[in-house]
Protein backbone atom coordinates (compact mmCIF):
# COMPACT_ATOMS: atom_id res chain seq x y z
CA UNK A 1 0.00 0.00 0.00
CA UNK A 2 2.83 2.40 0.65
CA UNK A 3 3.38 2.31 -2.96
CA UNK A 4 0.15 3.13 -3.74
CA UNK A 5 -0.28 5.82 -1.59
CA UNK A 6 2.86 7.53 -3.00
CA UNK A 7 1.23 7.74 -6.39
CA UNK A 8 -2.10 9.08 -5.18
CA UNK A 9 -1.90 12.61 -6.40
CA UNK A 10 -2.85 15.40 -3.01
CA UNK A 11 -5.36 17.43 -4.56
CA UNK A 12 -4.39 21.02 -6.38
CA UNK A 13 -4.74 23.80 -3.58
CA UNK A 14 -7.50 25.60 -6.65
CA UNK A 15 -10.13 23.10 -5.73
CA UNK A 16 -9.55 23.34 -1.61
CA UNK A 17 -12.24 25.09 -0.07
CA UNK A 18 -12.20 23.32 3.32
CA UNK A 19 -9.57 23.52 5.76
CA UNK A 20 -10.04 20.36 8.50
CA UNK A 21 -9.37 20.84 12.14
CA UNK A 22 -7.46 17.62 13.99
CA UNK A 23 -10.81 16.58 15.78
CA UNK A 24 -12.06 16.14 12.43
CA UNK A 25 -9.48 14.21 10.79
CA UNK A 26 -9.03 12.29 14.27
CA UNK A 27 -12.69 10.95 14.33
CA UNK A 28 -12.26 8.25 11.71
CA UNK A 29 -9.31 6.53 13.75
CA UNK A 30 -12.04 7.06 16.74
CA UNK A 31 -13.51 3.03 18.24
CA UNK A 32 -16.76 4.80 17.20
CA UNK A 33 -16.41 6.89 14.49
CA UNK A 34 -19.86 9.20 14.27
CA UNK A 35 -21.30 8.35 10.78
CA UNK A 36 -22.25 12.15 9.79
CA UNK A 37 -18.29 13.01 10.21
CA UNK A 38 -17.53 10.39 8.29
CA UNK A 39 -20.07 11.19 5.65
CA UNK A 40 -18.71 14.77 5.30
CA UNK A 41 -15.35 13.55 5.21
CA UNK A 42 -16.17 11.08 2.47
CA UNK A 43 -17.91 13.60 0.76
CA UNK A 44 -15.31 16.82 0.60
CA UNK A 45 -12.24 15.11 1.14
CA UNK A 46 -11.28 16.29 -2.17
CA UNK A 47 -11.70 20.03 -1.61
CA UNK A 48 -10.31 19.82 1.47
CA UNK A 49 -6.22 20.72 3.31
CA UNK A 50 -5.49 20.60 7.06
CA UNK A 51 -3.14 23.29 8.54
CA UNK A 52 1.24 22.26 9.50
CA UNK A 53 -0.14 22.79 12.77
CA UNK A 54 -2.79 20.63 12.98
CA UNK A 55 -0.54 18.17 11.15
CA UNK A 56 1.22 18.36 14.28
CA UNK A 57 -0.90 18.22 16.65
CA UNK A 58 -1.93 14.52 15.26
CA UNK A 59 1.67 13.26 14.80
CA UNK A 60 2.34 14.20 18.67
CA UNK A 61 -1.12 12.51 19.40
CA UNK A 62 0.21 9.59 17.75
CA UNK A 63 3.93 9.55 18.95
CA UNK A 64 2.97 10.41 22.79
CA UNK A 65 1.61 6.81 23.25
CA UNK A 66 3.30 4.15 24.46
CA UNK A 67 4.54 1.82 21.59
CA UNK A 68 1.30 -0.41 20.84
CA UNK A 69 -1.37 -1.29 18.79
CA UNK A 70 -3.20 1.90 18.41
CA UNK A 71 0.11 4.26 18.36
CA UNK A 72 0.41 1.97 15.27
CA UNK A 73 -2.46 2.14 13.71
CA UNK A 74 -2.76 5.78 14.21
CA UNK A 75 0.44 6.30 12.62
CA UNK A 76 -0.38 4.20 9.99
CA UNK A 77 -3.85 6.23 9.60
CA UNK A 78 -1.53 9.36 8.91
CA UNK A 79 0.62 7.91 6.51
CA UNK A 80 -1.06 5.18 4.56
CA UNK A 81 -4.57 6.98 4.38
CA UNK A 82 -4.11 10.59 5.39
CA UNK A 83 -1.10 11.98 3.84
CA UNK A 84 -1.70 10.80 0.53
CA UNK A 85 -5.17 12.70 0.30
CA UNK A 86 -4.69 15.78 2.09
CA UNK A 87 -2.62 18.88 1.25
CA UNK A 88 -1.04 20.28 4.43
CA UNK A 89 -0.69 23.98 4.39
CA UNK A 90 2.08 25.97 6.05
CA UNK A 91 1.59 28.58 8.79
CA UNK A 92 3.11 31.16 6.78
CA UNK A 93 4.36 35.30 6.91
CA UNK A 94 0.45 36.14 6.21
CA UNK A 95 -0.86 33.84 8.45
CA UNK A 96 1.87 35.03 10.73
CA UNK A 97 0.40 38.81 10.09
CA UNK A 98 -3.22 38.04 10.14
CA UNK A 99 -2.35 36.17 13.50
CA UNK A 100 -0.56 38.92 15.08
CA UNK A 101 -3.08 41.75 13.96
CA UNK A 102 -6.14 39.17 15.75
CA UNK A 103 -3.91 38.42 18.45
CA UNK A 104 -3.50 42.36 19.38
CA UNK A 105 -7.34 43.07 18.82
CA UNK A 106 -8.39 39.90 20.89
CA UNK A 107 -6.39 41.00 23.73
CA UNK A 108 -7.94 44.54 23.95
CA UNK A 109 -10.88 42.98 24.83
CA UNK A 110 -9.33 40.31 27.37
CA UNK A 111 -9.14 37.22 25.24
CA UNK A 112 -6.70 34.95 24.92
CA UNK A 113 -7.04 32.42 22.28
CA UNK A 114 -5.16 29.27 22.51
CA UNK A 115 -1.61 29.78 20.14
CA UNK A 116 -2.22 27.15 18.09
CA UNK A 117 -5.50 27.56 17.22
CA UNK A 118 -5.18 31.39 16.19
CA UNK A 119 -2.53 29.26 13.89
CA UNK A 120 -5.27 27.37 12.61
CA UNK A 121 -7.33 30.54 11.83
CA UNK A 122 -4.93 32.37 10.92
CA UNK A 123 -4.10 29.89 7.74
CA UNK A 124 -7.87 29.47 6.82
CA UNK A 125 -8.31 32.76 6.87
CA UNK A 126 -5.40 34.21 4.98
CA UNK A 127 -6.20 31.36 2.04
CA UNK A 128 -10.23 32.11 2.16
CA UNK A 129 -11.18 28.53 3.18
CA UNK A 130 -13.83 27.20 6.08
CA UNK A 131 -12.38 25.72 9.12
CA UNK A 132 -13.95 23.15 9.87
CA UNK A 133 -13.94 21.46 12.97
CA UNK A 134 -16.12 19.91 16.10
CA UNK A 135 -14.98 22.89 18.69
CA UNK A 136 -16.66 26.28 16.66
CA UNK A 137 -16.53 27.90 20.13
CA UNK A 138 -12.66 28.08 20.30
CA UNK A 139 -12.77 29.96 17.23
CA UNK A 140 -15.69 32.18 17.41
CA UNK A 141 -14.19 35.19 18.22
CA UNK A 142 -11.77 35.29 15.43
CA UNK A 143 -12.84 38.23 12.45
CA UNK A 144 -13.33 37.06 8.77
CA UNK A 145 -13.38 33.20 9.70
CA UNK A 146 -16.17 31.13 8.13
CA UNK A 147 -16.80 28.00 10.78
CA UNK A 148 -18.51 24.62 9.58
CA UNK A 149 -19.38 21.76 11.75
CA UNK A 150 -19.62 18.26 9.78
CA UNK A 151 -22.58 17.33 12.46
CA UNK A 152 -24.64 20.94 11.28
CA UNK A 153 -23.74 20.27 8.13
Amino acid sequence: MAAASRSFQRPRLLLVRYLLDSNVLSEPARPQPRPKIITWLEENITQSATASVVWHELRFGALRLPKSKKRYGLLRYLKEILEPRLAVLPYDQDAADWHAQERTRLAALGRTPLAADAQIAAVAATRGLSLVTLNGADYAHFKSLQIISPLEA
